[in-house]
């Protein structure tokens, strides 16, 4: 950390900033389509985690 320079910070930041906006401005460009095709996938979501937390219960609990 002793190497990165003020200049470095300032480019990490506005770089982060652009590649965010740049995001949400494509997410919203596409939201109806998102609409359509995706309609639960909250439920992947939800399975993933259950899962992985099943994993960590036996992982740490059962040994």
């Amino acid at each position: 950390m002793d190497n990165i320079t003020p200049g470095h910070w300032v480019f990490a930041l506005i770089f982060a900033l652009t590649f965010i906006g740049y995001l949400i401005w494509a997410y919203r460009k596409d939201i109806r389509r998102h609409n359509i095709y995706y309609k639960r996938s909250y439920i992947v979501l939800l399975t993933i985690l259950i899962g992985a937390a099943v994993l960590y219960y036996f992982k740490d609990h059962l040994n």
